[in-house]
């Protein structure tokens, strides 16, 4: 056995549930003893332009792709027979990586604003910037996959999809995880360190979150204060 086999092992078959474990419970105790921060805690009151055109390219291009993931994990059968006609694999390979793109475009916008606006910087914690640093590894190591080892919707419902089902019956298989591109391996392994970190972050707004936000009308907000002679 190499080294390579046991550090497989370790991200593949043993951290999956490792995160698991984290994540249920502190994503529950959180809720019931610090409901109030079960949020997104945004900062739009501080900066609102900026903030617009940095998380809604964000949100809209993370939903959509988080879609497809979910469609390829719960539907692979029917995902592959989608792909079986080469214009319908172009279309929806070009669509996710034209997503990706947006999300990290509108990633990179939100985290440059947080950098360059005094009031937005001092109310972003550490683990905030950890989970930046995440969100546009994830985020990237995803549009490199789709780029260098293109028809990823595919292999991901033949061979991801096959691996994370044998996590979920507690019988690993990392047979064809292991085989995979080191790229591949990257965005997983860091899949799960964003699960991981979901519970101690701002990412628990996910849970909560008011779909409507995406199409509702701007908001006026006016302050009111004492006026002093």
């Amino acid at each position: 056995m190499n080294t390579a086999f046991y550090l497989d092992q370790f991200l593949f078959a043993v951290l999956p549930y490792v995160v698991a474990i984290a994540f249920i419970p502190a994503t529950v105790y959180r809720y019931r003893a610090r409901g109030f921060t079960y949020s997104s805690l945004s900062s739009q009151f501080l900066e609102n332009q900026q903030h617009f055109w940095g998380l809604v390219p964000f949100h809209y291009g993370i939903l959509v792709v988080t879609l497809g993931h979910l469609v390829a994990f719960f539907l692979p059968q029917q995902l592959l027979a989608w792909n079986s006609r080469p214009l319908r694999l172009y279309v929806l390979e070009i669509s996710g990586l034209i997503f990706g793109v947006l999300s990290l475009v509108g990633l990179a916008a939100a985290v440059m604003r947080r950098l360059t606006h005094g009031k937005v910087y001092r109310v972003t914690s550490g683990p905030d910037w950890v989970l930046f640093a995440l969100l546009l590894l994830q985020i990237a190591s995803g549009i490199g996959v789709a780029v260098f080892h293109p028809w990823g919707s595919s292999w991901f419902a033949s061979t991801v999809t096959p691996y994370l089902w044998s996590l979920v019956k507690l019988n690993p298989d990392l047979t064809a995880i292991s085989a995979s591109p080191l790229l591949v391996k990257l965005h997983i392994v860091n899949a799960y360190l964003v699960i991981g970190l979901f519970p101690f972050t701002r990412l628990v707004h996910i849970l909560v979150i008011p779909n409507p936000y995406l199409w509702r009308k701007p908001q006026v907000v006016r302050w009111y204060g004492r006026q002093h002679a």
